[in-house]
């Protein structure tokens, strides 16, 4: 297995290389981390490395590869068995809503100790949908005391746009909720997929183009509806087998500005009965997945 993995890998990162992927978007492509929670920090990194990815999207939060609690401890040592295979850290995943929680400071000050410039922030969930006002008016008053915390140490906040009940699911909510909140330290980590959810036609592309000014980082997944007993719900696919317009959707990115990292997600369950095959079967579906997302991005126009 072993063998034939690296194999596969190698021919894929051969079929998708081109000489301007190693300055455009491709060279920043990293890999969150969310489904390889069992995984040491140097099985990650040695994934990584096989993968040619330029690093994770690394998960610091509860049930992550780095706890909140250890931070301090716990993300240097990710970060040396990152920097032993060559790679660094693009971006953190953290579930950050406000300067006033007691992990918060210690979070980003291991981060930018570390060189980590872009961080994603948590939910501000819509308990009730009548006082919405109320809701993102209260989550514009968190972001610009992230934005002060991030300011002093050089960090960037991206606030994703999950599809469902917080704020960010329509992108105009979480648009309206940035509005005099420092753009340099607060934007969008845009989530095409998530997008297509809550505005399946056009909705998602009009939404790209309003925050586009403020995009810092893009998260990459696709997926299907289904109908079951419970209704129509979703399911999360390889690239290129779901519903997201990925021939209108590249073509936008590749003409938009934007700083920091790309996120590629293995949402759905790669598989695998044990810990070596669930290693394999994890590199084979990122890999391919790569493979997709590379052509895209270096495709020309």
């Amino acid at each position: 297995m072993r063998i034939s993995r690296r194999a596969f890998v190698a021919a894929s990162a051969a079929a998708a290389a081109t000489p301007a992927e190693q300055t455009n978007l491709a060279s920043r492509v990293c890999l969150f981390t969310d489904h390889l929670a069992g995984f040491s920090h140097v099985e990650v990194a040695r994934m990584l490395k096989d993968l040619g990815v330029s690093g994770p999207d690394l998960t610091v939060r509860r049930g992550g590869l780095v706890a909140p609690e250890r931070v301090a401890s716990e993300l240097p040592k990710a970060a040396e068995a990152l920097r032993e295979h060559s790679l660094s850290i693009p971006m953190i995943t953290t579930t950050i809503t406000s300067a006033q929680d007691p992990l918060t400071r210690g979070i980003l000050e291991a981060a930018s100790k570390l060189g980590i410039r872009y961080y994603k922030l948590g939910y501000f969930p819509y308990k009730d949908m009548a006082r919405w006002r109320e809701t993102i008016d209260a989550a514009r008053g968190s972001l610009r005391e992230l934005a002060k915390v991030s300011g002093s140490l050089d960090l960037r906040a991206g606030m994703h746009n999950h599809a469902g009940d917080s704020v960010g699911c329509s992108l105009w909510d979480s648009w309206d909720a940035m509005q005099e909140v420092d753009a340099n330290r607060v934007g969008f980590y845009f989530d095409p997929a998530q997008a297509t959810i809550e505005g399946g036609k056009n909705g998602w592309n009009l939404n790209f183009r309003r925050v586009a000014p403020r995009i810092f980082m893009v998260a990459i997944k696709d997926f299907v509806w289904e109908k079951t007993a419970q209704g129509w719900r979703t399911r999360w696919v390889p690239l290129g087998e779901g519903v997201v317009n990925w021939s209108s959707f590249f073509p936008l990115l590749r003409a938009t500005p934007f700083p920091g990292p790309i996120s590629l997600h293995i949402e759905y369950d790669p598989g695998g009965a044990t810990k070596n095959e669930r290693y394999d079967r994890s590199v084979t579906a990122a890999a391919k997945d790569l493979q997709f997302l590379k052509r895209n991005l270096t495709a020309v126009a």
